[in-house]
């Protein structure tokens, strides 16, 4: 990653699942030129690890904090990303 790239790991809380949230998030990806995934987990919650422009970064979070229409988020928790070394060409929605 160059000076202006950012990688995040987020779990997102609140009603986030069966709402279409991880179609929201690829979307809103794609929208903004970010690489990565995003995945339901069996808690509940939402995980997405994103990657790109830092000002797009910071957009990202602000549109997964509304979600999509349906949806209502209570939480977006920045989890480590110290011990992630993975490269991106595309963003994933994960099963």
């Amino acid at each position: 990653m160059d000076d202006h790239s950012e990688l995040k790991y987020l779990k997102i809380k609140g009603r986030v699942q069966g709402v279409g949230f991880r179609y929201f998030t690829r979307q809103n990806a794609y929208d903004l030129n970010i690489k990565g995934w995003v995945k339901n987990m069996p808690d509940g919650t939402v995980e997405t690890l994103i990657s790109g422009n830092r000002e797009n970064i910071r957009e990202m979070i602000k549109r997964l904090m509304k979600g999509p229409r349906r949806a209502r988020v209570t939480d977006i928790e920045e989890m480590s990303s110290n011990n992630i070394d993975e490269t991106f060409h595309d963003f994933s929605v994960w099963r």
